[in-house]
């Protein structure tokens, strides 16, 4: 057993456990194999007072405090401080690492005593829509706790690198096998065999990064093409949606089920808006698409041309997207090949991999006190 293995996590998410499946789910489900892992949700406001802990699948055990609704923002952040007070003494943690995804739970943690603190920074949260007051500085609080910072991308660890002195880049990786199951499967979804084609598919939340004007405006040019938007919307409302009837909204899907709405697209898109939301990410879909063998039309994402450009197809305004659609897509054995080649190295085994020998030397080593070498990139 390692240095790392054994310790329990506890990890302090803004994503809920089963809301859509991405990097939280992918790496606390590769430590929970030798690590009891907490994971702790933002509470729910519904006039209860308890806080649930259950296990699911795979070892994780998810928290989910409750609060009544009349409690000032002071009282709910004392109650969720007292909340994992007990935690640790109901489920004997003792000793513990702390990881986070969101620096608004510091306030209710920094009283805890971790032999290592994380920050998994996989987005810049202060340029999404209603990112809540007090963020940035408690980010920079964060960075100055932490032993050790990951981001979700290239560009995302650029802006970073110098506000701490042991920080990594891990872009988004992939399950292969998962994904590449898309490239023999012949059945049809059942809401989507009727979807005529060609047919261009997205999935993953639909919200402020999507360029919902692009998607409308291509949708509207060309009538005979059908677009499948999977997944759950945020902070946008349904009138906002376009109402084309060739755009079709099949709402969520589990994870286990995207091999199957993949296997009967055409095109893979990613009409990303480019905004402030936009500029830092490495979408998890990308090598997703990819490894499900489908030709992928995207926006221009900064990190996205840096690693795939050889192998997606880019398009800023609808009028190149239809164009990228008519005639640039290059799909046959070659191109599969080539993307094979590229993915041959990113898997979330990796990752994961590379990160625990990253904590383990942190914890070797003294945490922060440290000076770790950065480095460029890990897939």
């Amino acid at each position: 057993m390692t240095e790392f293995e054994g310790v329990d996590l506890i990890c302090f998410s803004h994503l809920r456990w089963n809301f859509v499946y991405q990097r939280p789910q992918h790496l606390m489900t590769r430590i929970a194999k030798t690590n009891r892992v907490f994971f702790i949700e933002e509470p729910i406001l519904d006039d209860s007072f308890h806080f649930d802990v259950k296990k699911e699948s795979g070892g994780i055990f998810i928290v989910v405090p409750h609060l009544p609704r009349k409690l000032s923002d002071r009282q709910i952040l004392n109650h969720q401080r007292e909340f994992i007070s007990r935690l640790l003494i109901k489920m004997s943690i003792d000793r513990y690492a702390l990881w986070y995804y969101t620096p608004m739970a510091l306030p209710i943690s920094d009283h805890l005593h971790p032999v290592v603190t994380i920050y998994d920074c996989m987005d810049e949260l202060s340029g999404f829509k209603f990112a809540p007051l007090g963020l940035e500085e408690l980010e920079r609080k964060l960075m100055s706790m932490a032993d050790v910072v990951f981001t979700g991308g290239q560009s995302l660890f650029e802006t970073k690198r110098n506000q701490h002195h042991n920080i990594h880049p891990f872009p988004s990786s992939i399950d292969h096998d998962h994904f590449s199951k898309a490239r023999t499967i012949k059945d049809e979804a059942p809401d989507q065999e009727g979807i005529p084609h060609p047919r261009f598919g997205f999935y993953g939340v639909i919200d402020e990064r999507m360029d919902l004007q692009l998607l409308a405006n291509v949708a509207k040019q060309r009538k005979n093409w059908h677009f499948i938007l999977i997944g759950p919307t945020a902070k946008i409302k349904a009138e906002d949606l376009p109402g084309q009837e060739n755009i079709h909204y099949l709402g969520m899907k589990n994870y286990g089920e995207l091999p199957l709405y993949l296997a009967g697209w055409d095109v893979a898109i990613m009409p990303f808006a480019l905004n402030h939301s936009t500029r830092y990410i490495s979408p998890t879909k990308t090598p997703e698409y990819l490894a499900a063998g489908k030709p992928v039309i995207s926006t221009p994402i900064t990190d996205v041309i840096r690693t795939y450009s050889s192998v997606v197809n880019f398009a800023a305004t609808a009028e190149d997207f239809i164009q990228v659609a008519e005639n640039d897509i290059q799909y046959d054995d070659t191109w599969l090949y080539h993307v094979d080649q590229i993915l041959a190295e990113n898997s979330w085994d990796k990752t994961w991999k590379r990160m625990k020998e990253l904590i383990e030397e942190t914890m070797t080593h003294g945490g922060n006190k440290i000076n770790i070498k950065t480095t460029q990139t890990y897939v």
